[in-house]
């Protein structure tokens, strides 16, 4: 176990510890989230920048 478990478990602030994992994974869940929606939200403008060139490509044949 590295160090900073051992001092936690010696002190049996074991609360404390399961507190911090909980934050972390759900912060680090969040950033991921974010990055996810992110690239979302790019792709669904790509695709809507590309109805909107052949919408404009279609109108022009006519």
């Amino acid at each position: 176990m590295d160090p900073i478990t051992e001092n936690v478990m010696a002190r049996g602030d074991l609360a404390h510890l399961a507190l911090f994992l909980w934050a972390s994974g759900a912060s680090g869940l969040l950033a991921w989230s974010l990055k996810e929606l992110a690239a979302s939200n790019r792709r669904f403008n790509d695709f809507v920048a590309e109805i909107a060139r052949l919408t404009a490509l279609f109108r022009d044949r006519d």
